[in-house]
């Protein structure tokens, strides 16, 4: 990350990770030198403001607001009766009626009015995440002097962000943790290694490359310098830290693992995002056929997880994290970032 991109001390991005944060992990990344970030997608508007004084009260710092960008498919009876066939023995155990659960999407894509809330503010930074929202919304965003970076999985989404307006391309390799970005194919087995896919960036962008995905050290951290990205986007590594929201069900989960136990799964949003193992993926398969479209999946998963949860289960809860991770139990924000960027 160049000075001249971001205006940062240091080139690491706090991977925008809703549910687990809020803008105290974004003021705490961004206070070290980092970009901090803060997930959007999720808030409403109410929500978005206040985080957003939060954020501009305590720090002169630059940070990042993270937004998606996806198109709401349709949500039609005879998909939503499917799916809830697929859970009816979960909802029996939980004595749930699916037909008191709401279909709202609960994740919504960037519009006006959410470009118009953030317009004051003038971010340093604004992120996607599944491409790019219309030309005129990246155009109003960039007058501002904001800088646009979004996600590719592929070299062929990267190419398509650098003609289409980016700034920078974040290069999220198979290994990250939470939702992959893809955006042009649904076909998971094009999915690379964030080496392989950092080595094909660099090789054919000019734009500065951001590595994501398997990055939970300095070593890696040097690595990916030395493959030509320009910085590093980072989420997992502060999932455990003071300032995450993390619960302690996730937490211990992530501490419970042997070894990597990740996999990806569509069941909790119905798009791919990795995260741990557990007894619904298990005994439905971590993508199964029959799993609405995004973001319809989540309204009859999250009543199951409410429940759970209060009998202190995760077993339908999305416990987002990485292949490589390294328990940073009750550590500051301040102290990983500095950490991981001790060799770069």
């Amino acid at each position: 990350m160049k000075p001249s991109l971001f205006n940062t001390a240091l080139p690491i991005i706090q991977a925008p990770m809703a549910g687990v944060q809020n803008e105290q992990l974004a003021l705490a990344v961004s206070e070290a030198g980092g970009l901090g970030s803060l997930p959007c997608a999720m808030l409403s508007p109410a929500q978005l403001i206040e985080q957003l004084e939060v954020l501009s009260q305590k720090t002169t710092k630059p940070f990042n607001l993270n937004f998606f960008c996806h198109r709401v498919a349709d949500y039609t009876n005879e998909q939503k009766q499917l799916w809830h066939n697929m859970l009816a023995p979960y909802f029996a155990e939980y004595k749930i009626n699916p037909q008191s659960l709401t279909a709202g999407a609960s994740r919504q894509p960037i519009n006006q009015s959410v470009v118009d809330i953030i317009a004051p503010y003038r971010p340093a930074v604004v992120s996607f995440h599944f491409g790019l929202p219309k030309q005129a919304i990246v155009a109003q965003i960039k007058s501002w002097g904001t800088k646009v970076i979004s996600t590719a999985t592929t070299l062929d989404e990267a190419i398509w962000l650098s003609e289409n307006g980016a700034d920078g391309i974040i290069a999220q390799g198979i290994e990250a943790g939470g939702h992959r970005g893809h955006f042009l194919s649904m076909d998971l087995s094009l999915q690379q290694t964030t080496e392989q896919l950092i080595k094909r960036c660099v090789e054919h962008i000019s734009l500065p490359i951001i590595a994501a995905g398997g990055i939970a050290s300095a070593d890696d951290v040097q690595r990916f310098k030395a493959l030509g990205a320009s910085a590093v986007q980072v989420g997992s590594a502060y999932l455990l830290c003071k300032e995450a929201t993390t619960s302690a069900l996730h937490q211990q989960a992530i501490l419970d693992q042997q070894q990597d136990e990740t996999t990806l799964t569509t069941l909790f949003s119905g798009r791919a995002a990795r995260g741990i193992k557990n007894r619904v993926m298990q005994e439905l398969g971590a993508i199964p056929k029959g799993v609405p479209a995004f973001p319809h999946a989540s309204s009859a998963i999250t009543a199951l997880r409410t429940l759970a949860e209060k009998s202190a289960k995760s077993d339908f809860s999305p416990l987002w994290c990485g292949q490589k991770y390294i328990p940073r139990v009750g550590v500051s924000a301040a102290d990983i970032t500095h950490a991981l960027m001790k060799k770069w």
